[in-house]
């Protein structure tokens, strides 16, 4: 893979003006999908875990629908071999066939190998961490067969406080793993320190644009110290930022996503059992439709139905994976009377391109509505803001055409099919041969077979939703969102002359 460097003396403050051509490694052309222990694990980690767990994203068709890395977090290692040119060494209680062998067989089952690391002295768990020794652990996650790099933040020995200092950081990384010739996802892990949607395009596939999530959807805490306004300039990131917190930053940097470099919301908190369903679906709403990376965080070994339906949403998953790679941007926000125990009460706008599913001159447009007061709201988009960037006050030539409105939730997976195929994975005999080959789940969508891309060009009904209503010229898309929840809309172009539904 070949990293391609912009930054180049003079030029530096014209690329941190402007969007520019991302890392060029073929790789995250979509935003990468996954799965990483950290949040449900921490330093538990073992060869079992990863193994058992990369069993079950096939077996319930989460490898089918894109979940491709397996990402190995944290604490992974005993140090370093002072006799064989100071190479980390795995931990061989927690892995004793050795990484090859976990990368080997994650292999077989069609997967790719997730690793972590550190651009410090140590990691932030304490192991050793790669900085100085860039090049000689590139070489060994090479030679085992990793795909995936994330590369966190922790005891950067002070190289850190300005753009230029970090990103040459982490461009000794990117420079070592493209010597290696093995095309590995470079995933920053800086909390979004120094600004990393300003330069991590050019060294990285994504970068992380704050602290750590938590699973939950709007409780403050001290230790996630920014929000509001000023929310994307953090000189302290923290963690333990709620969903809410995390995509209020996103909100001010989406123009600096693209295909092959991503900003990076964090991994999802689907599953892990502290938010309500709404919750959790206005969750993957936010980060599918921010083209954040889709990386799991829950134990998938223990994944509720309702969860892994959750998960499983193709409609939306489509969203995330779309070709143009173009973020939603947030068109509106305002507070409401219904606050709730943490004093939110926000309702959002959010909208987005994407690409055209009719053949027609006008892109299709995702639709995010949030419902972050204490009771459920009835709420509107007016074709107006929804297509703010064509045009102001209404001007732009989408705002005088009709519209067919998808809901992408109405063919939510019943939690009865998900139990379903959990229950098929478990049964003797019936474990092996993945989502597709079992009784259940026939007829959800193989991303493996046919990608998203050509999927949304054939107009797969899988991944369109449904059709709700019809949108009029210089019309409202209206939804009854829940409590802390979002409604989502995949929005077509129709034929000139086609009436709204209630007139037809």
């Amino acid at each position: 893979m070949a990293f391609k460097n912009l930054l180049r003396g003079a030029a530096v403050a014209a690329f941190l003006a402007s969007k520019v051509e991302a890392v060029d490694n073929g790789l995250a052309i979509t935003p990468q999908m996954g799965w990483d222990n950290w949040n449900s694990f921490g330093c538990d980690v073992s060869e079992t875990l990863l193994l058992q767990t990369a069993q079950l994203i096939v077996d319930y068709g989460l490898k089918d629908l894109g979940y491709h890395y397996v990402i190995l977090d944290d604490c992974w290692s005993i140090g370093r071999n002072a006799s064989h040119n100071n190479s980390l060494i795995a931990n061989p209680e927690k892995f004793p066939n050795g990484m090859a062998a976990v990368a080997d067989q994650l292999h077989a089952l069609g997967l790719g190998f997730g690793m972590y690391s550190d651009a410090g002295k140590y990691t932030c768990g304490g192991y050793a961490g790669s900085l100085g020794y860039e090049t000689v652990d590139a070489n060994t996650f090479a030679e085992w067969g990793v795909d995936y790099l994330k590369y966190d933040n922790c005891f950067n020995m002070g190289q850190a406080g300005n753009q230029m200092i970090s990103s040459a950081r982490y461009e000794v990384m990117a420079n070592a793993l493209n010597a290696t010739g093995r095309p590995i996802l470079y995933s920053l892990c800086n909390w979004g320190e120094d600004y990393p949607w300003n330069w991590g395009s050019t060294i990285a596939n994504s970068w992380r644009i704050s602290g750590d999530v938590y699973d939950s959807w709007d409780q403050p805490d001290s230790r996630c110290p920014c929000d509001g306004p000023d929310a994307w300039n953090c000189g302290l990131p923290g963690f333990h930022c709620s969903v809410t917190n995390i995509m209020n930053k996103a909100s001010f940097i989406v123009s600096k996503a693209q295909p092959g470099a991503w900003n990076d919301l964090d991994m999802l908190e689907v599953g892990n059992g502290a938010m309500t369903d709404a919750e959790y679906v206005a969750h993957f709403s936010m980060w599918a439709a921010a083209k954040s990376p889709l990386i799991l965080g829950n134990d998938i070994r223990v994944v509720p139905a309702k969860d892994l339906a959750i998960l499983s949403n193709a409609a939306v998953i489509a969203v995330n994976q779309d070709p143009s790679g173009s973020s939603a941007a947030r068109r509106w926000m305002y507070s409401t009377d219904s606050t709730d125990a943490y004093g939110g009460s926000a309702l959002q706008l959010w909208s987005g391109s994407l690409k055209s599913t009719t053949g027609g001159q006008y892109n299709d447009m995702v639709v995010l509505l949030i419902n972050g007061a204490n009771e459920t709201m009835v709420m509107n988009a007016t074709l107006a803001d929804i297509f703010v960037d064509s045009g102001a006050a209404g001007t732009a030539r989408q705002v005088k055409i009709s519209w067919e409105a998808r809901d992408l939730w109405a063919n939510r997976m019943s939690e009865a099919e998900a139990q379903a195929i959990i229950d098929a994975s478990s049964a003797t005999g019936n474990a092996t041969n993945g989502y597709n080959a079992t009784m259940v789940g026939s007829g959800r969508y193989n991303a493996t077979k046919t990608s998203y891309a050509q999927g949304l060009k054939n107009n797969d009904t899988l991944l369109l939703g449904n059709v709700t209503t019809t949108v009029g010229p210089s019309g409202t898309v209206t939804a009854t969102v829940e409590r802390h929840g979002a409604a989502l809309f995949r929005l077509r172009a129709l034929p000139t002359g086609v009436k709204k539904r209630d007139e037809l």
